[in-house]
């Protein structure tokens, strides 16, 4: 197969400490390392957008978890996709655009079994890494399948201008809830909730306690609670649930940088009167809802009823300030790295 020239060395991120808390640049380094040709079944691949993601801030803490953190001096990985620039593999050839998981790093020479091909015509390479790809069907499944959303449903989002929460509101409303309220961090990301995203209401949780603020927004209460942030706003929406509601937990942005134990919830023991259902959300769970998902959600992209927000960073240089952004809530919609072309 025909090859394209690469150069022989190239930038990839790694993490250099274990953050304390919130991640400075001092615990990344951006180094040279060389790029390596690919070998039997494997594909060399130019990568054009890197995804940074709320779940790496994990990794770079040393414990167990559903997956190994990064090691110290070591390059990092995450979501990516690119072009293809040289193969060994059948069916992958030079110019094909594909998703994998080796991000924080111009070049990525993998196994292609690791790799899939992808559609460039059929949207922007970018969304792979967002409202069609993980972010895209997290919501997708944790709404649907985690939930079981019915029409009808009353559902609160918190971290709703994010990659997950912006699309989770948003396909609330297109399935039938009766009621969709979001909450942001600053006054002009609630505007978009609103505005854009067609939530029925939505409130900056910076402007007073979250759950004053929920049942105000949500007077007759909720029977769905989607979980990105954690902490006080899953405390309030214990309370704001209905009998039989469900949360789902997604993430817990709120605590990732703590260096204390939580302050909560406090009041778990309401969900025994009211009969909840707390359920955990792991998106490579539901593998098999991927077919209907990007079918219904590459639809709703073309018909216009499905607002999508990306915020882009150029180049691979500024992708550790661009995940530092990321946890401080710089973002509207999904954070990708695009790397210069």
């Amino acid at each position: 197969m025909a090859e394209q020239a690469v150069p022989t060395v190239a930038r990839e991120w790694h993490l250099a400490a274990r953050p304390q808390g919130w991640p400075t640049p001092a615990d990344f380094a951006l180094v040279e390392a060389p790029v390596r040709q690919p070998g039997p079944g494997q594909i060399l691949v130019r990568n054009e957008y890197l995804s940074v993601d709320p779940y790496m801030r994990g990794r770079m803490n040393d414990v167990k978890s559903y997956v190994p953190p990064f090691a110290l001096g070591e390059v990092m990985d995450g979501g990516a996709v690119g072009r293809v620039v040289a193969s060994q593999a059948e069916g992958f050839a030079v110019g094909d655009a594909v998703l994998h998981g080796l991000g924080w790093r111009e070049y990525a020479t993998l196994d292609a079994g690791h790799a899939v091909k992808v559609d460039a015509e059929a949207a922007p390479l970018s969304y792979c890494l967002g409202v069609l790809g993980m972010p895209g069907l997290t919501a997708y499944a944790g709404l649907l399948a985690v939930a079981d959303l019915k029409e009808g449903d009353r559902v609160f989002v918190s971290g709703a201008a994010g990659a997950v929460g912006s699309l989770v509101g948003q396909i609330a409303r297109l399935k039938g809830a009766s009621r969709v309220v979001g909450s942001a961090g600053s006054a002009e990301k609630v505007a978009t909730l609103v505005d854009d995203y067609g939530f029925d209401a939505a409130f900056n949780y910076k402007d007073g306690p979250v759950r004053e603020q929920l049942e105000k927004a949500a007077p007759e209460g909720i029977d769905v609670y989607f979980d990105n942030v954690g902490g006080e706003h899953l405390e309030a929406a214990i309370w704001a649930l209905n009998v039989h509601g469900r949360a789902v937990l997604c993430g817990a942005i709120a605590q990732y940088n703590d260096t204390s134990a939580p302050a909560g919830p406090r009041n778990l023991a309401l969900a025994i009167g009211k009969r909840l259902r707390l359920e955990g959300l792991l998106v490579r769970d539901h593998a098999e809802l991927q077919p209907r998902f990007t079918a219904e959600v590459a639809g709703w992209l073309r018909d216009g009823s499905l607002h999508y927000d990306e915020t882009v960073v150029d180049g691979v240089e500024h992708a550790a300030d661009a995940f530092i952004g990321l946890l401080r809530g710089g973002n509207t919609g999904k954070m990708v790295v695009r790397l210069a072309p």
